[in-house]
């Protein structure tokens, strides 16, 4: 298979993940997520969907490159084994945050997220630099999710 067919499958599965833990998120943006009491470092609820968006389009990038290795490169399947681990964890925390209003249970889980993308990073930089890099932005952005999860669940416990 082609490298950009693999790149654009993979973006499509992580655009689609994002759009199915997005349908989990609606109904709780305007009604419970408004009640609570969040940090000053809270974004705009508008800024979420762009930089997920974009952050989907480049982890999708990532894994291409790096199933695009596959014959070349015994560490593929695990490293692309930790992505699909880190890309269910991403659904899963929308769902036990928005979806349970448990900010505690999602803070637990998006510590195990945010090791899950540490361990991608670290498998995809050994077999596709630029892959590497890619994730970076995405761990930065789930490393001050965590923070604002734990102040929200502060601020409401």
């Amino acid at each position: 298979m082609q490298k950009i067919i693999k790149i654009v499958l993979v973006v499509l599965v992580c655009v689609s993940v994002g759009y199915l833990s997005g349908t989990v998120t609606r109904d709780s943006i305007t009604t419970w997520y408004p009640t609570l009491v969040k940090p000053v470092f809270n974004p705009p609820n508008w800024i979420f969907a762009p930089v997920w968006t974009l952050l989907y389009i480049m982890m999708g990038i990532a894994a291409g490159l790096v199933w695009n290795r596959y014959s070349e490169n015994s560490l593929v399947q695990k490293a692309l084994g930790f992505f699909a681990i880190q890309l269910g964890l991403n659904a899963l925390w929308s769902y036990l945050f928005f979806g349970l209003h448990n900010p505690i249970l999602a803070l637990i889980e998006i510590v195990l997220l945010w090791l899950m993308i540490f361990e991608t990073y670290n498998q995809f930089k050994k077999i596709d630099k630029v892959a590497g890099l890619l994730m970076l932005p995405y761990l930065a952005w789930v490393s001050f999710a965590t923070i604002l999860n734990a102040s929200i669940w502060w601020l409401n416990k």
